[in-house]
This record gives structure tokens, sequence and C-alpha cells, in this order.
């Protein structure tokens, strides 16, 4: 079987078993989503859908976040990892959009990774399911189930992202980015998994 091909029945499993999977992150705008993916590093996004509510009620935009301190996004998102260093960034990223994109989130890729906290893959999340944009975000897990599954030999993310890319059609990057997810965190763990019982390792891996 060709890694196309292998792609292929892959994909098809993955629409069958998530046909439209929704985004993971609770959020009610562009602002709020870049928001949640910042804080998603080093943490669950079930933790970060437990501390944002509270943060957005008190800065449900960006002009709003700048104006609050350090110590009080802190107190807010304490409960995520890497807590103390997010918050930093949240007030400088906050501060930064008002001050060069009057308060919205861009809409480029370039843009949105010199903003404070913001990496490629955070980038690539907001591109897609805030703007519609064609993106493959990759983060570890994801390359993990690439290589488990054969979709790739990569030993870094952003090669990772590559293959997947030229095996998927653009319209379908954002969706299989986030099946792969789900399917992830439900039948292909890391540790302690028995490809057999799997719907992809028992013949892909």
């Amino acid at each position: 079987m060709t890694r196309a091909e292998r792609a292929r029945r892959i994909g098809a499993i993955l629409d069958r078993l998530y046909p439209t999977p929704p985004i993971p992150l609770h959020h009610g705008n562009a602002f709020q989503l870049l928001v949640a993916v910042v804080l998603s590093a080093q943490t669950t996004d079930a933790q970060v859908n437990r501390v944002t509510p509270a943060l957005f009620r008190r800065a449900p935009i960006a002009e709003k976040l700048a104006k609050m301190s350090e110590t009080e996004i802190l107190k807010l998102i304490r409960s995520c990892g890497l807590a103390a260093g997010k918050a930093r960034r949240l007030k400088q990223l906050a501060q930064m959009l008002v001050d060069e994109h009057g308060g919205k989130v861009p809409a480029g890729m370039d843009a949105l990774e010199k903003l404070p906290g913001v990496g490629h893959k955070t980038a690539s999340v907001v591109m897609n399911q805030a703007f519609g944009e064609p993106a493959f975000p990759v983060d570890t897990h994801i390359h993990r189930l690439a290589r488990r599954w054969r979709l790739s030999k990569a030993k870094d993310v952003g090669q990772t992202e590559r293959d997947l890319k030229k095996l998927f059609p653009p319209e379908e990057w954002g969706k299989r980015h986030l099946q792969m997810i789900y399917f992830g965190r439900e039948h292909c763990p890391a540790r302690n998994h028995d490809g057999t019982e799997c719907p992809i390792c028992s013949w892909a891996s």
C-alpha cells in the first residue's frame, strides 16, 4: 500500500468516526480563540475551557485584556501550565493587537507569528478555525500519529506538516487536524497503546 492509499483509507475512517469534528476550545470570536490556543500549550483543552469563561467575561476583546495587569491575568489562568509566562505574553499580545492592528486579530500567518506567544502551530489554528483559510496545524500529538501511521518519516513537526499537506487536499486540512486530535485522545494514546485494537494502527502501523 502506498502512502497516498494509506492516507485515503485513514481519511475514510476518520470521516466515519468524526464527520463534523467540533473545535475543542470554546470561544466567541477570533481574539478569544487566539487567547485560548496560546493558553493550551502544555495544558489540556478541558483545563483551558475551565479558565477562559472568567477571563473572557473580564476581557472579551483585546482592548480590555491590554488594560489588565499581569497579576490580574495570572489570577484567572493560574491553573494552566506555565501560567506566569502566559499571563505576560497575553498582556503583550493584547497590547500589540491594540497598537498595531486596531484591536483586531490579523488574518495572515506572518502577522500572527509576530505576536507574543504565537508560533506557527497557533497561527495555523487561528487561520483555519477563525478565518477559514487552509492550514494543517501540527503539534507533537499529530506528529506522533503521522509517524505511527506511516504517513511521514519526519523527525520534526515542520516536515510532518509538509508531508500531510501533500497527502490531503487543502479543503480537508483543518478537518483532518481536528479528527486526528480526537482520534488520538480516544483510540491512539502515546502510552500503553494496544495497536491490535486500534481502528487505524491495527493495519497502518
